[in-house]
């Protein structure tokens, strides 16, 4: 066994410890990585593996610079890594023996400060799940750049979890040991976390404050999360706010199935934001008000008063919108407060940071000054609350040079006037570098040398320096230095006793900027509870001057909420669809009074049935976060739950198929939902045999009608459900026209009253240009489908003749010989007047 190097027993044993993270081992000015570590991290960062001596063998090494390591940590934390960054925590003049080193800081996907890691526009949450002991789960978060905190609890199905996570910004997940396998395999997969492990719960009495009146079992569960918080990041969470417990049943439930076919925000098939309803209703201008609006839309409001609070607010800012668009302007000088703060708290600010905390509070009279002229009241509460932190501002104009440095330990960061000693310094450093001036100019006289220079590198400090050619005429009381190629170097006593007095006034002024910036930063710590406040008032004016800029640019109108369940939309539009249609859209009434409770919607494919129906559910979301909603006039109930089953595409995670999933996901929305609710069933049955699907429509249906009663849009291709009508009373049928001219299928995208006569379902398939051998066939069946009984279909259709599917062909006459003459012609090298001649005597063939 080989017997290795102290420094390597070092390093093995701090490894020991953090056996799931790269060690980044700090050498000198690089951050070393040895044996596996070293392996796995040349090939993930593609960086060179190379070796070192450790006693008897060769270990694999790689190494990153200090200065430059953000840049690979970050590629790291993007792959799902964890990355234990271990320093030297005493002086190396002092140590016996090896240097003390320890790990400062574990980074994980969830517990990331450094701003180039983070989406400026999306929180970054580590989140925690806990089952209870009524076997019953609970989540926290907390983000660390932001300071927020919060626990739910979501119910016995761990379906439930997952749906309460989807979608959120969360990077890492903290469970413990114990949560079965499956599970934890759930998370990474259909989650896309890290997934990490904490045993510990408990809070100290020191940090009870972020617990206060929180129910014991949610404190069990915030508890896990904080203590794998300090347990990683090994300092002070100041700026960890309260934990805000978060009743689910106050906010419209979104399940993982109706976030994903809605794409709230992303798409499906880019995962992108754009094509997103996120995307056409973000007019947010600055990054903390972004952050704001995602969470907007996952938890879109049941309280119609505050629903209506936020809608005055938008009409406000409609009402006075040149003001609202100067608002607009000073917004964009306002930075991210929130993340500002946490990095304040967490110890990890510079000075240009500081610089953008005074650029921000700068803006703030301003933005009350506008505020002020709005006549809502609501937006004057906003005035008379906001704490514009005027101390603050003096403090950070007073001490932080506008040219400050992103290094903090390099000076240049602390402005003249904000210490009389660093004033000092900096002035023996001015008057001593013109006292070198005067004093080569003398030497110069003295000597006769027009060449000599005095010079300063850091080995030999101040120094004369003089030609060869001159060295005739250096006096006595220069002391030689150091001889190069082509000239001398000198020092005298005079030069060196200046020298001490530059250098150190130098080097005391840098480590008395440091000291100086570290108080004025400990001074801003105590404003990070006020700075947090200020950045949650200006992140929520921001969310809605947005709707407000939106519905004036989009034409969106104020919607009304009906506690009888009435829905009345006139001219609705999709707000996403619209945008790439733009005129070519077709708006569409959905009236629903209370003795309606389903339609069910017919009409060929591609004709907008899917349109439609998502269309009603993005309406409710908007209207639901107090946005106007693209419409003419709109009264909406306040859904409780939005259940979809649209789209079919298959669960390639879980091996489940089409059908599997399709009636997985009606299974989810017929247990859960409430005569509150809004369902939209887009084709149910579709992934069996007919008559299965059918029958399962048509069952599914008549639950629905009968034990649910929630407003229910339901499409489909079974023109047989339509008969239901007679049977349903508040069941009511609508299709999608769509007209036959000339043989063609055209949409017109109008949903109206009563059944559609036909699904055109040939006619798609020639717009999708199928062969037309096979398009005839499929019309030979349809007739004989139509013309029989069903029940005796299978045994009445005739078989394809392979010569039906053939391309038709066409019969050719024998050709004239002016078609032969046409054929011949070399039409490309005629002349235009040529081709003319041409066409003049074959005319004149025919007329014959």
């Amino acid at each position: 066994m080989a017997t290795y190097t102290p420094m390597m027993q070092q390093y093995l044993k701090i490894k020991a410890e953090h056996k799931d993270a790269f060690l980044f081992f700090r050498l000198g000015d690089f951050y070393e990585m040895f044996f596996e570590d070293a392996l796995q991290a040349a090939k993930e960062l593609e960086i060179t593996l190379t070796g070192r001596d450790g006693g008897g063998e060769r270990i694999p090494m790689c190494g990153v610079p200090y200065h430059s390591s953000e840049s690979y940590i970050r590629q790291l934390v993007a792959k799902g890594y964890k990355i234990a960054v271990c320093e030297q925590v005493e002086d190396p003049k002092q140590a016996k023996g090896v240097v003390k080193r320890e790990v400062v800081q574990l980074i994980t996907p969830g517990t990331v400060m450094e701003g180039s890691m983070l989406d400026e526009k999306e929180n970054n949450f580590l989140a925690s799940i806990s089952q209870l002991n009524d076997a019953s789960y609970a989540v926290s978060y907390a983000d660390l750049t932001t300071g927020e905190t919060s626990a739910a609890y979501v119910g016995r199905d761990f379906h439930s979890v997952i749906s309460e996570l989807y979608h959120r910004p969360v990077k890492e997940i903290v469970v413990c040991e114990e949560l079965a396998k499956e599970k934890q395999t759930e998370i990474e997969e259909r989650l896309n976390c890290t997934v990490s492990f904490e045993g510990e719960t408990g809070i100290s009495r020191e940090e009870s404050y972020l617990i206060k009146d929180m129910p014991q079992d949610l404190v069990f569960v915030f508890g896990r999360l904080f203590h794998y918080i300090k347990r990683t990041q090994k300092r002070a969470m100041d700026h960890l706010q309260p934990v805000q417990v978060i009743e689910l049943n106050e906010y419209m439930k979104l399940d993982m199935f109706s976030k994903k076919n809605l794409e709230l925000t992303e798409t499906l098939m880019k995962k992108g934001k754009k094509g997103s309803l996120l995307s056409v209703i973000d007019a947010t201008v600055t990054a903390m008000g972004a952050r704001l609006l995602k969470k907007w839309i996952d938890r879109p409001l049941l309280q119609e008063d505050a629903i209506l609070n936020r809608q005055s607010i938008v009409q406000g800012f409609l009402n006075n919108f040149l003001y609202r668009d100067e608002f607009r302007d000073d917004l964009t000088s306002v930075y991210d407060l929130e993340r500002l703060a946490g990095r304040v708290a967490f110890g990890n600010i510079n000075a240009k940071d500081m610089i953008q905390l005074k650029a921000s509070l700068q803006k703030i009279p301003s933005i009350l000054s506008l505020l002020s002229h709005f006549e809502e009241p609501v937006i004057q509460t906003f005035v008379q609350r906001i704490d514009p932190l005027e101390e603050l501002e003096q403090l950070l104009d007073a001490g932080i040079h506008e040219d400050a440095r992103v290094s903090i330990k390099e000076g240049n960061i602390i402005k003249d006037g904000y210490s009389d000693v660093l004033d000092e310094y900096r002035n023996a450093q001015t008057n001593g570098k013109k006292w070198i001036a005067e004093l080569e100019q003398k030497e110069k006289e003295s000597t006769g040398i027009k060449s000599l220079k005095i010079k300063y590198n850091k080995v030999f400090g101040y120094f004369i320096e003089v030609t060869r050619a001159n060295l005739t005429h250096v006096p006595e009381r220069y002391e030689r230095k150091q001889t190069l190629t082509n000239a001398e170097r000198f020092i005298t006593p005079e030069l060196k006793e200046k020298e001490t007095t530059i250098l150190e006034a130098e080097e005391k002024s840098i480590d008395l900027e440091y000291e100086l910036f570290l108080e004025i930063r400990e001074q801003v710590k105590s404003y990070v509870n006020k700075l947090q406040q200020l950045a949650k008032d200006i992140s929520e004016l921001d969310v809605l001057q947005g709707f407000s800029f939106i519905a004036e640019k989009n034409g969106y109108e104020q919607p009304g909420f009906s506690t009888e369940r009435i829905v009345r939309l006139k001219s609705g539009r999709h707000p996403v669809v619209e945008q790439v249609m733009q005129d070519e859209f077709v708006p569409n009434d959905i009236i629903m009074d209370q003795n309606t409770n389903i339609f069910l919607i017919t009409g060929p494919n591609m004709s907008g049935k899917s349109t439609y129906m998502r269309q009603l559910a993005l309406t409710s979301i908007m209207a639901q976060i107090g946005c106007f909603v693209p419409c003419d006039e709109a009264t909406l109930p306040i859904f409780d739950q939005i259940f979809t089953r649209i789209g079919a595409a298959d669960d390639l995670i879980s091996g489940q198929s089409t059908f599997m999933v399709e009636m997985l996901e009606a299974n989810h929305a017929i247990q859960h939902a409430t005569n509150r609710s809004l369902i939209l069933f887009d084709e149910i049955g579709r992934g069996t045999s007919t008559y299965d699907g059918m029958a399962l429509a048509q069952s599914i249906v008549e639950y629905i009608h009968a034990n649910i009663k929630a407003k229910t849009l339901f499409s489909t291709h079974y023109h047989e459900l339509t008969a239901l009508e007679r049977e349903l009373p508040t069941l009511k049928n609508v299709h999608v026209r769509a007209e036959e001219v000339d043989g063609k299928v055209v949409f017109l995208h109008q949903v109206k009253e009563g059944a559609a006569d036909k699904s055109y379902g040939i006619h798609v398939a020639e717009l999708a240009e199928l062969p037309q051998g096979v398009i005839k066939r499929a019309q030979l069946l349809l007739d004989e489908f139509e013309n029989n009984d069903a029940e005796d279909l299978s045994g009445q259709l005739s078989l394809f003749e392979p010569e039906q599917l053939k391309e038709p062909s066409v019969e050719r006459k024998a050709s004239s010989p002016i078609e032969e003459e046409l054929g011949q012609m070399e039409l490309m090298e005629m002349t235009p007047i040529e081709a003319m001649n041409e066409l003049y005597r074959l005319q004149k063939l025919v007329k014959r």
